[in-house]
């Protein structure tokens, strides 16, 4: 199989399953802290097509793989209506926390996936195509959903982390963060795309959300390995 074509194979699935469960994770807890709206626009379900925004969830991220840069995207926002909630301020901030949680939770079962393919492998021949290509969107699906969880703890709008921050705030500083809200998306692509266009020194992706990145990286190496069997160090 064509390279290129056999790494888009090995990425679609992690990439769009990483992002939907991180969407739905928001209106799931939404519902459960007052909220229906996303369960009545349909949009609990894990179908992907309920969620997929062409650019991105599909293309995006999929280019940024393939270029070997940090793999980030979006689905269709699941709607929150926030006057819903029963604490509004407070039930905000989790709805927020809600969808990182899921990468990191979906980042441990992947971590004790790999342990268990690896113990179930015979190590001593060397393996076939179809565990080859499990493993590799395993370990895809393990690195797209800690970069996802780790970008989205970002505390600038429209990320996660502002409304975790909003939420921890007094209501003078939630006000200002009510203020940037709407040039969210506009403030992100100066910060991540024009800063470092104009500043290729800067590096901000390697130096902001890489480091924990890696440290999370090397602790669910290590739970994969503790799964397989392999000697503690």
């Amino acid at each position: 199989m064509n390279e290129t074509l056999y790494q888009a194979a090995t990425l679609i699935v992690p990439v769009v399953l990483a992002i939907v469960f991180h969407e739905v994770a928001h209106g799931w807890v939404a519902r459960l802290l007052g909220d229906p709206t996303a369960h009545r626009m349909g949009r609990l379900s894990l179908n992907p097509i309920r969620h997929v925004d062409p650019i991105g969830t599909v293309v995006l991220p999929g280019a940024l793989a393939l270029a070997g840069l940090p793999v980030f995207g979006w689905a269709k926002p699941v709607p929150v209506d926030y006057r819903r909630l029963r604490h509004p301020k407070r039930d905000m901030a989790i709805v927020g926390a809600a969808g990182p949680g899921a990468n990191l939770i979906l980042a441990t079962l992947t971590a004790i996936a790999i342990g268990l393919l690896v113990r179930a492998s015979d190590m001593t021949v060397a393996p076939g195509p179809v565990t080859l290509f499990i493993a590799e969107n395993l370990k895809n699906f393990l690195l797209v959903n800690l970069f996802l969880g780790v970008f989205n703890l970002l505390p600038l709008p429209p990320f996660d982390g502002s409304r975790i921050l909003r939420g921890l705030l007094p209501d003078r500083g939630a006000a200002v963060m009510d203020k940037i809200e709407p040039i969210g998306i506009p403030l992100f692509f100066a910060v991540f795309v024009l800063l470092p266009w104009a500043f290729p020194g800067l590096h901000l992706v390697d130096r902001i959300v890489i480091p924990p990145v890696s440290w999370l990286l090397e602790h669910f190496q290590a739970l994969a390995a503790l799964v397989a069997g392999a000697e503690p160090q």
